[in-house]
This record gives structure tokens, sequence and C-alpha cells, in this order.
């Protein structure tokens, strides 16, 4: 009798214990399968180093009409610059850029002679919005606006000066003038900034009224160089491994508090601080520009 009840329960026990064991390994399959199946997260898509669209070139060639030569972006991503255009402007196998210049004469606002108060540049120009017209430029007065450009200088004869990244304002309603508000230039290895503050009396914002600083010395190093106008602010930032910098975003000078009311553009390259003579030769190397509006 005891035989037979210890059969019946182990026969009635039996089915509960496989249902359970079914049920969990069939979870624990479903989990598994899940994990299997599951698509693995891409990685982020790399920034690229130049949005060429945002951008125009000049080169200090006669266009014709005593003008230097601008070069838009079409031919930059085509890699169809001319010969003459490429002794300016070459891309190099690294994905850099090269910007050699020297006083030809030949600017951005005409023709001048030796030693005339004008300077030859190989010098990109923004279009924040990549709309190919020089009025496309933005205000200090709202949002965000951002540079960030790296760069290698290689050599500057004569003076030892080019300046390497701006704030350009262009002429404004309501503004006289087209100010080159904010300067970056590299002087004999040291980083300066030369901003121009608020005029007196009304009168426009020109070098008259500007500061200068040294920031950081990069000698011949890779360095990137920051600008930020945020809230009408100005303020930099400055990184050069070599020499161990890495200065975080500073304040500098509050444009729009101080009536500043300009559009503006963001420029980098290599403009050279010379035109004593037609020989002396400045170059720049240019690794990657990025700009941020918002």
């Amino acid at each position: 009798m005891k035989k037979a009840i210890a059969l019946f329960f182990v026969l009635s026990v039996l089915p509960l214990i496989y249902a359970c064991s079914t049920s969990d390994a069939e979870e624990e399959k479903e989990i598994i399968n899940e994990e299997i199946v599951e698509e693995p997260n891409e990685p982020p898509a790399e920034d690229p180093k130049f949005i060429w669209k945002n951008w125009y070139l000049s080169v200090p060639i006669n266009r014709g009409d005593g003008n230097a030569t601008s070069i838009y972006y079409q031919a930059i991503e085509s890699n169809t610059l001319t010969a003459a255009q490429s002794e300016y402007f070459k891309n190099n196998t690294d994905g850099s850029y090269t910007m050699f210049t020297k006083f030809t004469g030949f600017t951005t606002s005409g023709e001048s002679a030796l030693n005339g108060g004008k300077y030859c540049r190989t010098e990109l120009r923004e279009f924040w919005k990549g709309n190919q017209t020089t009025s496309d430029n933005w205000s200090m007065s709202t949002g965000t606006h951002i540079m960030e450009t790296t760069l290698k200088v290689d050599f500057v004869e004569g003076n030892g000066r080019t300046i390497v990244a701006q704030i350009h304002g262009i002429e404004t309603t309501g503004s006289v003038g087209a100010p080159a508000t904010v300067k970056i230039r590299w002087n004999s290895g040291e980083i300066q900034l030369d901003y121009y503050t608020k005029p007196n009396n009304g009168d426009p914002w020109t070098s008259a009224y500007d500061n200068k600083t040294n920031v950081g010395k990069v000698d011949n190093e890779l360095f990137t160089f920051k600008i930020k106008i945020e809230n009408g602010k100005f303020y930099y930032a400055l990184v050069c491994e070599a020499k161990g910098i890495n200065t975080d975003y500073t304040f500098v000078y509050d444009y729009v508090a101080n009536n500043y009311a300009h559009n503006n553009y963001f420029k980098t390259g290599n403009y050279y601080g010379w035109n004593a003579d037609y020989e002396k030769r400045a170059q720049v190397t240019l690794h990657a520009v990025k700009t941020q509006h918002f």
C-alpha cells in the first residue's frame, strides 16, 4: 500500500517539475536569443576636418582687375585649383592644407605698392549658413558662435608676424566701417590677441582702440585656437600639447554690452603682416577648422 502511495506521489509531481523546468528553459532561451539578435550600436560618425561649403578662399593672385583671387568650395572639394593657385593653397597627403603667402601687391581691397598699408593673405572667409554670398554673416547679439582652428606655423620671414584667425565685422546698417574686430596673431612664436574695444564719442570701431595681450608661446608646434562669442561676450581657448598649454575658455571682452552692432564672419589662415618687399614669405599649415552657431 505504501509503495502504491509513493508511486502515485511521484507520478503526480513529475509533470509539475517538467512544466517548471521547461518554462524556465524557454524564458532563458528567449533572453539569450534577444542578446544574439540585438543590433550592435554603430560608432558615431567622425567629425569632418573641413566643411568647405562654409568657406571661400582668397589667394594673392591678380584676378584681372588688381584684386586678389577668390576660390570657392567646389574647386577645393574637387581639387581643381590651377597650378598658380596651388602654389598658395596645397592639399597635403595627410589631409591638411599648406597656406603659403608673400606680398604680391594683390589684396582683397585692391592692388597696393610696397609699404602701401595693405597686406596679402592666403585666408579662408566664412559663409556661416553655407550661402555663397558675402552677406551670409552673423550677429553677436543673438546665439553662440564658435570657431576652432588647428594650425601649425611653418615659418614667417621678415617681421615674424601673421594673423591666423579673426572675427571680422562687415558694413552693417546703423554701424560705420568693417572692423577687424578680433585678430589672433602669431608673433615670433607667441599667440597674441588683438581686439578692438569701444571707441570714444561715437567713433567707428578701429585699431585706434585696440588692446593686445599675449596668451601662450607655441613656436612652430601644432596648436588649436578657439574663439567663442556667447551672449555677446568674447572668450578664447588655446591648446598646444607640445608646449603643455591647455587654456580653457577665458573671458576677454563684452561686445554687445559696449554697443557693438556689426554683423560678422570668422576667418582663418595666413594673413601676412609684411609688405616691404616681394621676396619674404610665410607659411601656415591648416589641419582642421570647425565652426558652430546655435
